[in-house]
């Protein structure tokens, strides 16, 4: 069979693509969407664009072969179903609980392998199973990213993908352990550890405050633990990275975590902050107001003084005013993010924020945006100019580049092979 896999949206959206793909290359040959027999979209709906590009994706699939069969797949799939079956008899969609088994079966898997593959996972005693195999082919010779979690439990008012996702689950972490273990025994030297809330992950115990509990830092503990000599003489042990994590789960135990892991838990976070206005965070519903966002990063920075911080903020949010926006400037500016993802807001429908009458004027947003992207290449080029010099493990790519723990690119070694984790001395420009 030859088969697509078109990717759109979030790192977790990656990781189950890249699954998809995994499982399809053992039984038929990854080709173009004009030459597929089936081709797999995984969709995204977290804001209005998103859903344009979804829609967008889905029907250029259509156009670009007469033939294959389209399996639909992922948030868009999950809250408007009937829309993408409705554009052609040959579209199906999916849901995420269920797109191993319909991949398999759409690979042209014997009955007999189903079963056995679906006995061995009950006999692990595993609830999810988002990478049935190892991911080590062609473009994935560098890091791999393992899901460790789904859903949300949390229900911002500009986001629809609680809705979506469902509910707050976890993998077991003997599962996460058996996957990571193998990926390092295998020579991969960075695992990025993902999920849609990743910070609420839990393994036991009846809440998130339980200590019985395995939280994320008792599993990066334990991954650090397990995969400590599984690595050949004379090169570093696996790494790991933390994907993205909400301010409220970042608590003391990951704190110490990074800060006494010597580099093996990457001292970068991505952490969230969407406005530094506290009446627009409050409207937002976020769990947070900016005075409890800055003094966590102030302790992240007397604790972890090598951390690279980067952030998510939106502009334009119903009723942001000037002063507001100006806010989110000024705490971008005391928190020094190394980056800053800028999303000028896009009402999605189904939410709370797309129905007020408040909505901020296109030109307002696309002024507001243009300015704090302006604001995030400065204080890159700072947070850079201040590692410049120094050493760090990077991570080599393709095309003689190398990934930095603090996640700048700079250039590798002529002589250095993709997936090496090496030592370098951080020039002064990065890419």
């Amino acid at each position: 069979m030859n088969f697509c896999v078109v990717n759109l949206g979030c790192k977790v959206n990656r990781v189950e693509s890249d699954d998809a793909a995994a499982l399809l290359a053992a039984h038929g040959t990854e080709t173009r969407e004009e030459d597929a027999d089936l081709i797999v979209v995984n969709t995204c709906t977290v804001t209005g664009e998103a859903e344009k590009k979804t829609r967008k994706a889905v029907r250029h699939a259509l156009r670009a072969n007469d033939h294959a069969r389209v399996l639909v797949t992922g948030c868009a799939a999950a809250i408007d179903a009937a829309f993408y079956e409705g554009l052609d008899t040959r579209v199906e969609t999916v849901g995420k609980a269920t797109l191993y088994e319909r991949v398999a079966e759409l690979a042209l898997l014997s009955d007999t392998s189903l079963e056995e593959e679906e006995a061995a996972l009950s006999a692990e005693g595993a609830e999810h199973h988002s990478a049935p195999l190892l991911r080590l082919g062609e473009g994935f010779r560098t890091r791999v990213g393992v899901k460790v979690q789904d859903g949300c439990d949390n229900a911002c008012t500009y986001c629809i993908v609680h809705v979506a996702r469902g509910r707050a689950t976890s993998r077991l972490a003997d599962e996460v352990v058996r996957e990571c273990v193998a990926y390092a025994e295998a020579g991969v030297k960075e695992i990025v550890l993902t999920g849609i809330n990743l910070g609420s992950y839990r393994d036991g115990g009846t809440s998130r405050r339980d200590p019985a509990a395995t939280r994320l830092a008792a599993l990066l503990r334990r991954l650090l633990a397990v995969t400590a000599h599984l690595h050949k003489t004379g090169e570093p042990p696996v790494r790991f990275r933390i994907s993205s994590i909400e301010p409220r789960d970042v608590d003391d135990a990951l704190i110490d975590l990074l800060a006494e892991a010597e580099g093996r838990v990457c001292r970068h976070l991505h952490l969230p902050l969407q406005s530094g206005s506290s009446k627009v965070l409050r409207e937002m519903a976020r769990p947070y107001d900016a005075e409890t966002y800055r003094a966590l990063v102030d302790k992240l920075r007397a604790r972890v003084p090598e951390l690279a911080l980067s952030t998510d903020i939106i502009v334009g949010f119903p009723g942001e005013t000037e002063e507001d926006f100006q806010e989110s400037l000024a705490l971008a500016r005391a928190c020094a993010f190394s980056k800053i993802h800028v999303f000028p807001y896009s009402r999605r429908e189904g939410t709370p924020a797309a129905v007020r009458a408040d909505q901020v004027k296109p030109e307002v947003k696309a002024t507001r945006a243009a300015t704090l992207r302006t604001l995030s290449d400065d204080l890159r080029a700072a947070d850079y100019a201040r590692r410049a010099g120094t050493q760090e493990f990077a991570l080599v790519e393709e095309n003689q580049t190398a990934m930095t723990e603090s996640y700048y690119e700079i250039p590798a070694p002529a002589d250095a092979l993709p997936g090496g984790l090496i030592c370098l001395d951080l020039p002064s420009a990065c890419h």
